[in-house]
C-alpha cells in the first residue's frame, strides 16, 4: 500500500501518539515544575528499572517496513455483556465492571470509582484518525451511578481522554487522582476538572476507608512533540473492605521487579487487573506492553490470589488480531500449571463481584 499523507497522517495519530512516539503536530504545552527526585531529573520523568520509549525512526520502521504483518480487526466486534450498575455498593463487598480498554467501574464502601474512564469513539489527539472502538463501552455512559473519584493512571490518549473527563466533571464533579503532572494537562483544557497529582507511592484517602497507592510501573508518558515523559505514570494499590486491588493499566514486564516489589510492600493482594494486550510486534512493544505470557508471569511475581485481564479487544494500537490476547492467554496458564478461573480475559460490559 502506497504512504500516502493521509495513511502517514492516520498512522501518526494512532500509533504515534499512544504507543510510539508523540504527536507531531501538537503545539507546545505547559507541563509539570517540581523538584528533582529519584525518577525525575527536574525536566523529565524516568524509571529507574525502564528504558526510554521508542524513536520516531523505530515507530516508522514498525508502521512502514515490508515485513510488517497486521492482523485485520472486524470492523464491529459487540460484547455480549452490558451493564447498568447500582446506585452504590456498601458492606465488605466490591463490584467491578469492565467498561473496555482499561476502563472500569469499581464499587465498594458506598464510593463509586472510574479508572482511565474512555468513552469517545476515537483515542486520538484528532477526532478524523486514528485507533477507533471495535465495541461500544460496556456501561452506557447515562447508566453510571454518580462516581466519586477517577482514578488517571498516565497521559496516553487510550488512558487520558478529556471529552470523557470533561462529561464527568459536568455530570458529577468527581475527584481525580492522578500522578504528577497530568493535572496540568487537564487543567489547560478544562479548568473545571478537579484534579489532585501524586507522586509514586503517595497514598490517598479516598474516603469510606478506601485508600489509593499510586506505585511505579513500566511505561512512559507523552501527548504532544514537546511533552515526552514530561508527567508521569502509575499503577495504582487500591485498599477496599475485600482486601488490596492492584490495578496495571500499562506496564512492560521487564524483569518483573515492579510486581514483586509491590507484592513486598502492599501484600497480600485479593486482586490484580493486568493488561493483555497491544502486545505485537514484540521487538517494539515488549517494553511498554505485556503480553498474555508476560501478565502470566507479573501475577506469580505480585502474588495475586485471582486477576482480570484487560486492555484488549476494543481499540486497535498493534499488530496482533482481536483475539489473539485472550486465546495466547490460555495457553500461557496451561504452560505455567495455572488455573483458567484463577486469570480471566474481560469483555466489555461483564461484571465481578469479590
Amino acid at each position: 500500500m502506497p504512504i500516502t499523507r493521509r495513511r502517514l497522517f492516520g498512522l501518526l495519530a494512532g500509533a504515534g501518539a499512544l504507543v510510539g512516539v508523540p504527536s507531531l503536530w501538537m503545539s507546545r504545552m505547559k507541563t509539570y515544575d517540581g523538584p528533582v527526585s529519584d525518577h525525575f531529573d527536574g525536566l523529565n520523568f524516568f524509571d529507574p528499572d525502564g528504558v526510554p520509549p521508542k524513536s520516531l525512526r523505530e515507530v516508522l520502521r514498525w508502521q512502514f517496513g515490508g515485513k510488517r504483518q497486521r492482523a485485520t480487526w472486524p470492523d464491529w466486534a459487540p460484547s455480549p455483556h452490558a451493564d447498568a450498575p447500582p446506585d452504590r455498593v456498601d458492606g465488605d463487598k466490591v463490584r467491578l465492571s469492565f467498561v473496555g480498554h482499561a476502563s472500569w467501574l469499581i464499587q465498594t464502601g458506598g464510593l463509586n470509582i472510574l479508572v482511565d474512564p474512555v468513552w469517545s469513539t476515537r483515542v486520538s489527539p484528532v477526532s478524523f484518525a486514528g485507533p477507533k472502538r471495535h465495541n461500544d463501552p460496556g456501561i452506557a455512559f447515562d447508566k453510571l451511578p454518580k462516581i466519586d473519584v477517577v482514578l488517571v493512571s498516565h497521559g496516553h490518549y487510550d488512558h487520558l481522554d478529556m471529552a470523557t473527563l470533561s462529561r464527568l466533571a459536568k455530570n458529577f464533579a468527581p475527584r481525580v487522582v492522578t500522578p504528577l503532572g497530568n493535572d496540568v494537562t487537564m487543567r489547560s483544557t478544562d479548568a473545571t476538572i478537579k484534579v489532585e497529582a501524586f507522586d509514586w507511592h503517595d497514598r490517598v484517602e479516598l474516603g469510606g476507608g478506601i485508600a489509593v497507592t499510586l506505585v511505579p510501573t513500566r511505561h512512559w508518558s507523552a501527548r504532544g512533540m514537546f511533552d515526552r515523559n514530561k508527567a508521569l505514570w502509575a499503577s495504582f494499590v487500591l485498599e477496599t473492605p475485600a482486601g488490596k486491588i492492584y490495578v496495571v493499566c500499562d506496564s512492560g514486564y521487564g524483569d518483573g521487579g515492579h510486581f514483586r516489589r509491590v507484592a513486598e510492600r502492599h501484600g497480600p493482594l485479593r486482586l490484580a487487573i493486568l493488561p493483555i494486550g497491544a502486545y505485537e510486534p514484540r521487538w517494539f512493544m515488549r517494553d511498554q506492553h505485556m503480553n498474555p505470557e508476560d501478565a502470566v508471569k507479573a501475577l506469580a511475581d505480585c502474588g495475586a490470589q485471582q486477576a482480570l485481564g484487560h486492555h484488549h479487544g476494543t481499540f486497535q494500537l498493534t499488530d496482533e488480531a482481536i483475539d489473539a490476547p485472550a486465546k495466547a492467554l490460555v495457553e500461557a496458564l496451561d504452560a505455567a500449571k495455572v488455573s483458567q478461573e484463577r486469570f480471566v480475559a474481560m469483555k466489555p460490559g461483564q461484571v465481578v463481584e469479590i
